[in-house]
């Protein structure tokens, strides 16, 4: 797991993230949702997508979150100002960990919503601790997927809802080297879309909805396209924050495999089964 964690941290982060903050106008000591929608919304489509999976789900003020692979905290600040809620996050990267507490605080949520770095398979929380959970682009970097969706079900309420934002394997064949989420294909772990149902349904979850979202993410490319050939900025740029000068191979590569069937964005809403 360590070199999943290194793929991830410079030790720079912070330092990278308020210049682009202040490149962009905005203060760094006085972040809002809005002006860190480009940088800490680490996965496919950004800022629409986690308002897309929003929308499917069913929060109230009084339930508590879990955010798994919780990055610089983007996700997890959208869904508690949206829905009033508590949020917890965790991730395996401890300088993810150290940012998202430095912007929440800067912000004022640090009341409803913490992080803690940890595993993904051995999450140091209680059973049924949560009313909900979801993960945005993360299972790619964990091979044991029943182990992964076991300990959310550990942690979820009876009832309790999972949803997940992944990209699972195409038909189309292996995809090339650096991707956002690993810099080799040792480091990657992807399962086709009926393997990921089979693996949930495996470890007691019953599924609710489940699509892919292929139409969406080359649809969001056109659009990112028009904005960029217009002078405006990139509505996304979590991937040059993170890797730097391996960003636009990174990029180039996942846009091709998806183009090429390669890769297939899917979300799953699914339910703790009861019994």
């Amino acid at each position: 797991m360590a070199d999943i964690a290194d793929h991830y941290t410079s030790g720079k982060l912070l330092e990278r993230l308020n210049a682009a903050l202040k490149s962009d106008g905005a203060d760094p000591e006085h972040p809002t949702i809005e002006a860190l929608a480009p940088y800490d919304q680490f996965h496919g489509r950004g800022m629409e997508a986690t308002e897309e999976i929003a929308g499917l789900l069913k929060v109230a003020a009084s339930d508590h979150l879990l955010d798994v692979g919780s990055g610089i905290g983007g996700p997890a600040r959208y869904m508690s100002h949206r829905f009033g809620c508590k949020v917890t996050g965790i991730d395996l990267t401890a300088e993810f960990c150290d940012v998202a507490c430095h912007l929440t605080k800067l912000m004022g949520m640090e009341a409803k919503v913490d992080f803690r770095q940890g595993d993904a398979l051995a999450m140091p929380f209680a059973d049924g601790s949560f009313d909900g959970a979801y993960s945005m682009n993360v299972s790619m970097n964990i091979a044991d997927k029943l182990g992964f969706y076991r300990e959310i079900r550990r942690v979820l309420k009876p009832g309790g809802w999972l949803m997940l934002s992944e990209l699972a394997k195409g038909p189309g064949g292996p995809l090339d080297y650096p991707t956002p989420w690993a810099a080799a294909a040792a480091e990657s772990f992807l399962a086709t879309p009926e393997e990921t149902r089979a693996g949930l349904e495996a470890e007691g979850f019953e599924i609710v909805k489940f699509r892919d979202a292929v139409e969406d993410m080359k649809k969001y490319a056109v659009r990112v396209k028009t904005m960029l050939s217009r002078g405006e900025k990139n509505p996304h740029h979590a991937v040059q924050l993170m890797h730097g000068d391996v960003a636009e191979a990174a990029s180039r590569n996942t846009s091709r495999g998806g183009a090429e069937g390669r890769i297939v964005p899917i979300e799953v809403l699914c339910r703790r089964k009861v019994a």
